[in-house]
């Protein structure tokens, strides 16, 4: 803005120095300070932006009286003050200022020529004038508004942002614990077995050192056991290759449908393990059939490694809209103050799906009970309607 008004005032100085002015110098110069004054003001009009546009205006009022050329300075340097003023945001006050210059220029266009005065402005001049004005006034408020709406937008952007970041955050965190539990169950229940196994086969071999079939089918089962802990494993971490979000998961390493293969492995160790199942199996969803088949995965590596048991029954029930999981052993129980990292994930698992699980010491041994919701069958008759009340 400033160099445009310098070039105006460049030509309003010019136009003075050709046509001089009445009284002489003193009034020339005058007239050229008020012009500089003028422009000199809107250097401020950012950080005082009404009482620039007033100094403008009072400048203004007192170049056209003085001088006989009209200089297009000053109203140009007024038109950019109120523009300033309206972009602040201060819109009642240039509206009052603009209706207060009208007024006085219709006043000494109309009311002092009734008095004898000369006119120095047609109709046709003021009515440019207060467009102008007006204009400037429009525009500053329209920048404003722009402006308000391009911060808006912007912090709607970095709000948006950040809301993106804590969700992936805690999308992290959240698979970080799940893998953390898959590790736990995973490893746990296979390294379990397999330093039972050791154990076992080196207490056969040095009893006995003549036989070897036993040593033998014990190693073997080490062999069996570590490569399916491997192969579990593998299937967990993969998850962590998927570098595509779009990309498909990958499938659930175990479900309800390998029960029996982990029924033998325990059995494997000696313990003597019964699976009874009850209920017409549904469409169990895998997120479902994973956490049941990890918490009887976690129940039977607790009855090896700490119960002493000599048996454990696992029974499933499929009953209407849930999954009932249960594992007891004839062991000798442990205090519930004493239950660790394992039976808190398999709380963790059921109340991730909305389910709920319970492991407490019975008259017998030790019971884990787990309930865990499931979808409704798409063939499940519709409940009959409630008998109308007599009338």
């Amino acid at each position: 803005m400033l160099p445009l008004t310098g070039l105006v005032l460049l030509f309003d100085i010019g136009t003075l120095l050709v046509e001089p002015e009445r009284g002489g110098w003193a009034v020339a110069l005058g007239a050229r300070a008020l012009l500089v004054a003028s422009w000199g003001a809107l250097a401020f009009r950012r950080r005082w932006p009404l009482p620039v546009a007033v100094a403008i205006l009072v400048c203004a009022m007192a170049f056209f009286p003085l001088s006989q050329v009209d200089g297009a300075t000053p109203l140009v340097c007024f038109m950019v003050a109120i523009y300033t003023v309206a972009r602040a945001g201060q819109l009642a006050a240039v509206i009052t200022l603009f209706v207060t210059v009208m007024l006085a220029i219709g006043y000494g266009e109309f009311v002092l020529v009734d008095h004898g005065g000369k006119r120095e402005v047609d109709n046709m001049a003021i009515a440019l004038i207060g467009g102008w004005f007006l204009s400037a006034i429009a525009f500053g408020h329209a920048m404003r508004v722009r402006r308000a709406y391009l911060n808006e937008t912007e912090q709607r952007v970095r709000s948006a942002e950040r809301e993106r970041d804590v969700r992936a955050r805690q999308s992290a965190t959240e698979e970080r614990l799940r893998l953390a539990r898959e590790l736990h169950d995973v490893l746990g229940h296979n390294i379990s077995l397999i330093n039972v196994q050791a154990a076992a086969a080196l207490h056969r071999s040095a009893k006995r050192p003549g036989q070897t079939e036993e040593l033998v089918a014990a190693l073997e089962f080490v062999r069996d056991a570590s490569k399916e802990a491997l192969r579990e494993l593998r299937a967990t971490l993969g998850v962590l290759r998927h570098v595509d979000e779009n990309a498909p998961t990958a499938p659930a390493p175990a479900g309800l449908e390998r029960l029996g293969e982990l029924a033998d492995r325990a059995a494997a160790t000696g313990l003597g393990v019964r699976v009874d199942v009850s209920g017409a199996p549904p469409v169990v969803p895998p997120q479902i059939s994973l956490a049941a088949y990890r918490i009887v995965q976690e129940s039977l590596t607790n009855v090896t490694r700490h119960a002493g048991a000599e048996g454990a029954a696992i029974t499933v029930d499929y009953a209407p809209g849930e999954l009932r999981v249960t594992v007891e052993d004839d062991g000798r129980g442990a205090a519930d103050a004493q239950e660790g990292s394992g039976i808190a994930g398999m709380r963790e698992r059921a109340r991730a799906l909305g389910g709920e699980l319970t492991a407490r010491t019975t008259a017998t041994g030790f019971r884990v009970a787990a309930r865990l919701p499931l979808p409704p069958r798409p063939d499940a008759p519709a409940a009959p309607d409630a008998p109308a009340a007599p009338e």
